[in-house]
């Protein structure tokens, strides 16, 4: 089964080779049109493009990445972009085959993620042969996505490159305040609460990065099962551990995670759901927690105060709704 994966993975990365390829600078229409797939990167490259291009996302909040398969209507506005960004690392794997159809149609197809080294990236057990798409949850990551559609659109669009440059330095400036704040934050809650125990495993990045223990009831992907074994291996551990809080997130079911918390209930232990992440999506449209600053603060901010730990109730730019 593994090597079978990783002759998939190679596969598919042959089937996008013409996406990756960076087309010379051109003339595009005034006000051009860029789309996107999940929210996280239409969030970010509607900020770097600014007024100068319509940046339309075929995914809405609360869409799984994972699951998604274009509509008819997606392949038709695939079909007059003039440029696709997506975030990569097989998070969209259901939209391979309409990425490399943009390819072959000449329109440019950006994964934001392709800066990103592989020494950085991480490839969980259960996902062997692919990389772990989540890195969006390390804002640094982000960080370097942003980067990368600023320098993919001043190539493809010379002519307002001094915009995107400003627009990018702008909104990464914005990132390592978050990134600060993140780490400030989580270095609050005590050492022995410091376990987030989520839905699925979207957090190894955001582990890694502000240095917390994630524990997951589910593998990387939303399509994996939660076995009962490790489900009652969950309950054990939240009761050692005397964990106080489970949090769902606003893709995945909470079946899994109810089971966890009348597994540790049966045996005595007090628990409860501290909230909802945003793990594979953004929040609601038009609000603040929508984008993907608001989201990640959301998190940051729930995650710290539910295990122990002091951040502000609105956030880090007193955004927020109360959670």
């Amino acid at each position: 089964m593994k090597n079978l994966l990783l002759v998939l993975a190679v596969a598919v990365a042959g089937l996008l080779t013409s996406c990756f390829e960076k087309p010379e600078s051109t003339a595009l229409p005034e006000n051009y049109t860029i789309v996107t797939t999940c929210t996280m990167v239409t969030d970010m490259v509607a900020n770097i493009a600014g007024d100068k291009a319509q940046v339309v996302g075929l995914m809405a909040e609360g869409v799984d990445p994972h699951l998604y398969k274009p509509t008819r209507d997606d392949l038709v506005t695939l079909s007059k972009a003039d440029v696709v960004f997506y975030s990569g690392l097989m998070l969209e794997g259901r939209m391979a085959d309409s990425f490399a159809r943009m390819g072959r149609q000449g329109i440019p197809c950006y994964a934001v993620t392709e800066l990103l080294d592989q020494e950085y990236l991480l490839e969980p057990d259960d996902f062997d042969g692919h990389w772990d798409p989540h890195v969006w949850n390390d804002v640094a990551a982000w960080i370097s996505a942003a980067k990368a559609v600023g320098q993919s659109l001043a190539e493809i669009d010379a002519a307002n490159a001094t915009t995107y440059q400003a627009n990018t330095a702008a909104y990464v400036a914005e990132l390592e305040k978050l990134d600060a704040y993140a780490k400030k934050s989580i270095a609050t809650i005590p050492e022995k609460s410091r376990v987030l125990i989520t839905a699925h495993d979207a957090f190894n990045y955001f582990a890694r990065a502000y240095g917390i223990e994630v524990k997951a009831a589910q593998g990387v992907t939303t399509e994996s099962e939660a076995a009962v074994s490790d489900i009652q291996q969950l309950v054990d551990f939240v009761v050692s551990r005397d964990i106080k809080a489970l949090f769902v997130e606003n893709i995945t079911s909470d079946r899994n995670l109810q089971a966890i918390l009348e597994g540790a209930k049966a045996k005595g232990h007090k628990i409860s759901i501290g909230g909802e992440l945003f793990s594979d999506a953004t929040g609601p449209a038009n609000t603040y927690e929508g984008t993907y600053i608001g989201m990640i603060d959301h998190n940051i901010t729930l995650i710290t105060n539910k295990l122990g730990g002091t951040a502000p109730a609105k956030g880090l730019n007193g955004k927020l709704s109360a959670h």
